[in-house]
């Protein structure tokens, strides 16, 4: 199993990435940051998913309230006021860790070897830690985030709310020399939720299948709904599960309407087929496509996943409910 630290907000999404991190990787630790709701909220969230799963091995390290630069957006529309609403729980019976989250994220990448980094919220902490300390880049295997959008946003045109909450955060994060991977919102749009889907993991009849399914009836009461956070994690458990293109990602800092967007060269992918507006199967490359083409695009930075397996991937969520 793969060494993690997850970064969340939870965030009813944030749940699965729990439940998947928890049972197929070596979690080390979750860490929060404020995003779906305010830190005091999601910090909570994390420790009451992990009680229901009985994993309060797992320790909890606040982190950032919010961004640096800007007041915290959150999410509450989406997820209620309470950052999870949905299941009744008690409070959690442990309390979070003193250390902050990013002394944790750096003290352990640069105390272990083989560490994995998945943000599923605004990349506020991992920015952080990176300016704490810049060793960490060279240290960390990759980073998994959910994030950004290939083509479009979801909180506005341009922009994915993760991005959106904290883009100089992102800038700094996809011009550090991580090796990263983006399930951007083209992707984890690929996931929706049914209520075939929620039935079938109420029908597992287990505490936490049906917790999952609470959190379910709630998140997709509104008729859109997908697993966007849960994405990351499962990409990271089953390579197979998600193809991707590697691409350069830049982030919009100034733009009055693209502030956040997550700015993907797709030049390499282009197509003139009139059926489809890229080809994964393009014979350009950044790295043989002659010099001065305009099919070359910028330097890659980031694998962006593209399409995903719906199938492979909600059969991986069913089983690892069914095995809670």
């Amino acid at each position: 199993m793969k060494n993690v630290i997850l970064d969340c907000d939870p965030g009813h999404d944030d749940a699965f990435a729990i439940m998947l991190a928890a049972k197929h990787t070596n979690l080390l630790g979750v860490t929060t940051v404020g995003g779906n709701g305010i830190l005091e909220n999601v910090t909570r969230n994390a420790l009451s998913v992990l009680e229901v799963i009985g994993r309060t091995d797992v320790a909890v390290y606040p982190g950032h309230s919010g961004p640096c630069t800007a007041p915290l957006i959150i999410a509450d529309n989406v997820h209620g006021k309470s950052g999870m609403d949905g299941p009744k729980l008690n409070p959690p019976k442990r309390k979070p860790e003193t250390k902050h989250g990013v002394d944790f994220i750096v003290e352990t990448v640069m105390h272990t070897d083989h560490v994995t980094l998945i943000a599923t919220g605004p990349l506020t902490n991992i920015a952080s830690a990176i300016n704490k300390e810049p060793k960490i880049v060279e240290r960390v295997d990759a980073l998994y985030i959910m994030g950004g959008g290939a083509y479009a946003g979801n909180w506005t045109p341009a922009a994915e709310f993760n991005i959106y909450v904290d883009p100089e955060a992102a800038y700094k994060v996809f011009h550090s020399g991580l090796t990263i991977y983006m399930c951007g919102v083209n992707l984890t749009r690929q996931c929706p939720v049914t209520p075939e889907f929620i039935e079938n993991i109420r029908n597992i009849g287990n505490p936490t299948s049906i917790f999952a399914a609470e959190l379910l009836d709630f998140f997709a009461a509104g008729g859109d709904a997908h697993l966007h956070d849960a994405c990351a994690v499962a990409w990271l458990v089953d390579p197979t599960l998600v193809r991707s293109a590697y691409l350069n990602v830049d982030i919009e800092l100034n733009g009055k309407l693209t502030r956040g967007m997550t700015v993907t060269d797709l030049r390499p992918l282009q197509t003139a087929k009139p059926e489809a507006d890229i080809d994964l199967d393009s014979p350009y490359r950044w790295d043989d496509a002659p010099q001065g083409s305009p099919f070359r695009g910028h330097e890659p930075n980031c694998h962006v996943g593209m399409r995903l397996d719906y199938g492979k991937f909600t059969q991986l969520l069913l089983d690892t409910l069914t095995s809670y």
